[in-house]
């Protein structure tokens, strides 16, 4: 089965940012950001943050590029999904606050929204 040019684009856009995204977060991790100061620490939070951006520009330009059936399947999806993540932390976020849950930092939220985009979208299956 052929992958047509917009998803081919889009994995290539994917790898790319989510490449950047694993090896700034690994860098971090094995100690190569520990004497960073304000503001390289904040520059770094934010560098971090841009291949996240990137990423959903990739899905938003292979929404843009699909078809109309796929894109609004996506669409779709993609606000279940969002509704799912959002709903979740929310959740979470009140279990801290009022049930002594421990804390999950905020950078979570990314894997969760695509954690629950897996999640919805067999069940997103019509266009409508």
């Amino acid at each position: 089965m052929a992958i047509d040019p917009a998803h081919r684009r889009y994995l290539l856009r994917t790898f790319a940012f989510m490449g950047a995204y694993v090896a700034m977060n690994i860098a971090a991790m094995t100690g190569a950001f520990d004497d960073a100061s304000p503001p390289g620490s904040w520059g770094l939070a934010l560098a971090v943050a841009i291949p996240v951006a990137g990423h959903m520009w990739a899905t938003m330009a292979l929404m843009n590029d699909a078809d109309e059936y796929l894109r609004r399947l996506t669409a779709n999806r993609f606000v279940a999904a969002a509704g799912l993540a959002i709903t979740l932390f929310t959740a979470w976020g009140f279990a801290e606050t009022y049930a002594d849950a421990p804390h999950l930092p905020g950078w979570l939220l990314y894997g969760l929204f695509w954690l629950a985009f897996g999640v919805v979208s067999p069940f997103v299956r019509s266009s409508r």
